[in-house]
């Protein structure tokens, strides 16, 4: 499609989502930037293809590791783990700004032999991880939701914040979402360096906390819970709002019907009572990252994900990235699309390739597959281009 027009020496951004389950949001960036760069010399045409690689994330896993490729520094801290043990989780900080993630300290990779633990499992350790970033001292810390396995409200990540949650006896609560029906009062200290912090929540989630629409009845079946567990997580989140209009926090009610409240099992709510303000993933970490100056140097952008839908329509990350190319050509590459050709001008995109179209084989928790099937496409799209 360019073969009259492409320039000697074409230059591509490639910037992907991950491939959830197969492959981070670098290694697509690796696969496809190999498979473009052998282009030429298979092809024999008269040009080469010089890649920039921008591996992205919109807030969900992946996130830290987006910020790392893209100039930040990884620092790395034990936290408990969503059952308790200790993980190792890591965070991105560039002197200023520190991305903190949920999957890496409470997400479903770090349950033990993959068990779920709907009731048991806590957000204590992105509160862990968030402490640990506030001894940085940055001047903002962007708190990224996607892949939570608990369903807790947040009451781990406070407990770790400040607050102090007793039952009837007065012990202490660790933090769950079985714990919450226990709570009988609550105490709160100020921590200083949350004062000094701007808390920037990144999700594209708007699920309120409670009830049809709410974080127990949306995302608890895939965190393992059962109808009766649902209607418990969602009583336990009721008495847990209540006990904090009691303890005096007047805006608790009001928080719990915000949108996003119920991202990543209600920590969306928790980081709402600390204050944090809500922004669309997608769009801040394109802004974080530095897409728009990245996409000017080039002559076209290369993006993608697991699947294109119906959901990528609505704002996902490739349709953020195609947004923002303005009038250079956007090509997807993702693992199947859903979208039929007639559908790809709602997103701008001048071709989409998926790796359904290359095997008969799940290359869906392959990652080798994957790796080689984006290898292949690379090399076809830099065919076209050249």
């Amino acid at each position: 499609m360019f073969t009259t027009t492409a320039p000697k020496r074409v230059r591509a951004l490639i910037a992907p989502d991950k491939f959830k389950g197969s492959l981070t949001a670098g290694e697509v960036a690796d696969a496809l930037a190999a498979g473009l760069r052998s282009a030429s010399g298979f092809t024999g045409a008269a040009g080469t293809i010089h890649c920039e690689l921008l591996p992205l994330a919109d807030g969900g896993d992946g996130s830290v590791d987006a910020a790392v490729a893209s100039g930040f520094t990884r620092r790395s801290y034990t936290v408990s783990g969503p059952t308790g043990q200790p993980v190792q989780a890591s965070i991105a900080f560039d002197g200023a700004t520190a991305v903190v993630e949920v999957a890496n300290t409470c997400g479903l990779g770090l349950l033990p032999g993959g068990t779920l633990d709907p009731l048991g499992a806590s957000s204590r350790g992105f509160g862990e991880a968030v402490l640990f970033a506030l001894s940085l001292k940055p001047a903002r810390i962007v708190l990224a939701l996607g892949g939570s396995v608990s369903t807790d409200g947040g009451m781990g990540m406070l407990t770790a914040l400040g607050y102090s949650f007793r039952d009837a006896d007065g012990r202490q609560l660790y933090g769950s979402g079985g714990a919450l029906a226990q709570i009988h009062s609550i105490q709160r200290t100020a921590l200083p360096e949350l004062a000094d912090t701007e808390l920037v929540v990144a999700s594209d989630v708007h699920n309120p906390l409670l009830g049809a629409h709410g974080a127990p009845a949306v995302f608890g079946p895939q965190k393992g819970a059962g109808p009766e567990e649902i209607a418990s997580l969602d009583k336990g989140l009721e008495h847990f709002v209540t006990g904090l209009t009691a303890a005096g926090i007047t805006e608790a009610d009001r928080l719990a019907q915000h949108d996003g409240a119920g991202s990543a099992g209600g920590i969306g709510y928790a980081c709402l009572l600390l204050g944090a303000k809500q922004v669309s993933g997608a769009d801040y970490f394109l802004d974080l990252l530095d897409f728009n100056a990245r996409k000017d140097t080039c002559d076209v952008v290369v993006t993608g994900e697991g699947s294109l839908d119906e959901q990528t329509l609505a704002g996902k990350l490739p349709a953020a990235v195609a947004r923002r190319s303005g009038s250079r050509p956007v090509i997807a590459v993702a693992g199947r699309s859903l979208l039929p050709q007639e559908r790809w001008s709602e997103m701008d995109l001048t071709r989409v390739y998926t790796l359904a179209d290359y095997t008969d084989q799940d290359s869906a928790n392959d990652p080798g597959l994957s790796a080689a099937l984006l290898r292949r496409i690379g090399k076809d799209i830099g065919s076209s281009l050249l």
